[in-house]
């Protein structure tokens, strides 16, 4: 591919297939309610850029704030075609602007705000509170049914001096579509140095920072997934993932506008609301790629379990990406069973790794392969070396019995020279049963964090002692590459340290929340707080909306307790359950464990049922900060 920037990769396929659809928005009815095709969104972006220069400069930012809608991305293209830096962030819910999208505003000091008209009359004011009075631009009004943007891609003046041909464009529509829209605006060329975007962090561990996205990075990582994908253009992709969000963007939306294949949409709520409905879609457009975090996969075989499964042939699937952190093996193993009789192959499950400081991907298994697994010693683990242990049948719940752990694989790097694993305190390279930091380098990984210079130095230009001279991405996750698999074993802040042993959170938030059948899946934060004689485990748990008044709280408890003990040789210092939806989650999902810890400090958990008689009396003893708990 010849371009060197998405928005000429755009322009040229508004010129070769104008009518292609590039983008289709279905509702929770499978009903195609909005479309986009290669020309619609090229003239609509170019009306947005033209508006965009009359309140910004090249260079300054604009905030979008959209709902899950086909605007968001005209959105996204006008802010490339006007240089200006785009800063995708969460939607208001329940018209209340979250704190993240607040210090977001703080930090990238935005100089207008694209959205929606409703939008801009709702949450307007309460945006001028936190940020100062802001230019409104809306999208929906710019360039909607009345904006003198056609069908064909062009202005009503452009679109009447002649029928296009089959496929192309007339020779006034190819004029525009070569560098003129609405207007006259004429978009410059973008360098591939420059910033394309800011693409703020999910704050899972710490405040949200911009991740500086060029215009390079975003079409090595364009090309990293169509080769590791195995993509081309007829490759449908199928997703539902926030577009605001890394994966939803660069993944379901830039991807298949790379590629000039076809995307179909839904929102999160949908999917949340009806998991089905996504397999639904993906069986109805025959989509090739389609994925999500590990708990998408858990929501679907959930809802199977209930019966009275729509009409599927999933035999299409041929990409089922997990990205997830960490990926269970139970997960993959009881999805590519409760769907092999609709026609899904075990070996279409793809898990991989990535995150914002790379764009978004770095390593992904080997397309048509399935999933790798390794059993290891979980002793050994907790110590940072692996040692491996005879493979055996992973459980349907918990972990393989004797002290094992099963780690999935997510894939290797395209080029060999790309991943290492490093040990974080010395900076040299980690020994082969060695687990250490995983460090990035290539043409994805981003240019650094916006305005934090100190902090870009030592996350985007770590240096290893053994390859002197060379930048790496710190990316904060420890793993350990085995014959060539980059297996993630969790996150460096995260650890939990008891009695100087390591244990990674989500292993023992998997045992919580798999330990009681009234216990929600995904609702759990493992972390350690200090204690008279050193640091002491604290699970948070949140109770299934249904189990309620249903089960009881001291059974639930010592159930918990008792197969942390087995699985992990852990007492819990202490067990808190809560109320559905209490635990902060990142956009894509992942539990906020410092959010977590900081509201246990402060006695913030909102308890599920009254303290037994035994908790009550133990009270006293507590410390003064400790909330209430089962």
């Amino acid at each position: 591919m010849g371009q060197t920037t998405l928005p000429e990769v755009l322009r040229s396929h508004a010129v070769r297939q104008p009518r292609t659809r590039a983008f289709v928005f279905v509702d929770e009815h499978e009903t195609e309610t909005a479309v986009l095709t290669y020309g619609d969104l090229y003239a609509r972006a170019l009306a947005v850029a033209a508006a965009l220069t009359r309140h910004c400069r090249p260079g300054d930012r604009a905030l979008l704030l959209f709902p899950q809608s086909l605007d968001f991305i005209v959105a996204y293209f006008g802010c490339l075609y006007a240089q200006v830096v785009a800063v995708p962030v969460s939607p208001p819910r329940g018209n209340r602007i979250q704190e993240a999208t607040r210090a977001i505003v703080r930090d990238c000091e935005p100089a207008a705000v694209l959205s929606i008209g409703p939008m801009a009359e709702t949450v307007g004011p309460m945006l001028a509170a936190a940020a100062g009075p802001l230019p409104w631009l809306a999208v929906d009004e710019l360039t909607g049914p009345d904006s003198g943007i056609t069908a064909s891609g062009m202005t009503d003046t452009e679109a009447v001096n002649g029928e296009p041909a089959e496929g192309g464009l007339t020779g006034s529509e190819a004029a525009g579509a070569a560098g003129t829209g609405a207007g006259g605006f004429r978009p410059l060329p973008c360098s591939p140095d420059s910033i394309a975007f800011l693409q703020y962090t999910s704050g899972s561990t710490a405040t949200p920072k911009g991740v500086m996205v060029s215009h390079g990075n975003l079409l090595a990582n364009q090309e990293m997934i169509k080769q590791a994908f195995g993509h081309d253009s007829v490759s449908t992709v199928v997703g539902w993932a926030p577009l605001f969000h890394d994966q939803g963007l660069i993944g379901n939306v830039l991807q298949p506008l790379y590629l000039g294949a076809t995307a179909i949409l839904l929102s999160p709520t949908a999917f949340i609301r009806w998991p089905l409905l996504w397999l639904s879609v993906i069986s109805r457009y025959r989509a090739h790629t389609s994925g999500g975090p590990n708990f998408a996969f858990d929501a679907c075989v959930a809802r199977a379990a209930r019966g009275n499964l729509p009409d599927l042939d999933l035999s299409c699937w041929k990409v089922a990406f997990n990205g997830a952190e960490p990926i269970h093996p139970a997960t993959l193993r009881r999805f590519a069973e409760t769907f092999a009789p609709f026609g899904f192959s075990g070996r279409a499950l793809y898990p991989c790794y990535g995150l914002s400081e790379a764009t978004l991907f770095v390593t992904g298994s080997r397309r048509g392969r399935g999933p790798r697994t390794i059993e290891v010693d979980a002793e050994a683990l907790g110590h940072r070396r692996l040692v491996r242990l005879p493979k055996r049948d992973v459980p349907a719940v918990g972990f393989p019995a004797g002290g094992g752990r099963t780690l999935v694989g997510s894939g290797a790097p395209l080029t060999e020279d790309t991943v290492r694993i490093v040990d974080p305190e010395t900076g040299r390279r980690c020994a082969p049963d060695e687990v250490g930091e995983i460090w990035v380098a290539g043409g994805q990984v981003a240019q650094g964090y916006w305005r934090r210079p100190a902090t870009t130095a030592e996350t985007f230009r770590a240096e290893c002692v053994d390859e002197p001279g060379r930048p790496w991405l710190r990316t904060g996750d420890l793993g350990v590459l085995v014959d060539g698999e980059l297996y993630v074993v969790g996150r460096i802040k995260d650890i939990v340290i008891i009695r100087g042993r390591n244990y990674y959170p989500q292993d023992i938030e998997h045992t919580a929340q798999s330990a009681h059948p009234a216990l929600r899946p995904g609702g759990c934060a493992a972390f350690s707080v200090p204690a008279a004689d050193g640091e002491k485990l604290v699970v948070v748990q949140e109770i299934r909306a249904a189990c309620r008044q249903t089960a009881d709280p001291a059974d639930v408890a010592a159930t918990i307790r008792a197969a942390v003990v087995r699985e992990h040789g852990l007492a819990l210092g202490d067990l808190v359950l809560t109320l559905p939806g209490r635990l902060q989650k990142t956009s894509s999902g992942k539990i906020m464990r410092a959010a977590a810890r900081r509201r246990y400090l402060a006695g913030g958990f909102e308890v599920w049922a009254p303290r037994s008689p035994a908790a009550t009396a133990s009270a006293a003893t507590a410390e003064p900060s400790a909330p209430v708990v089962a």
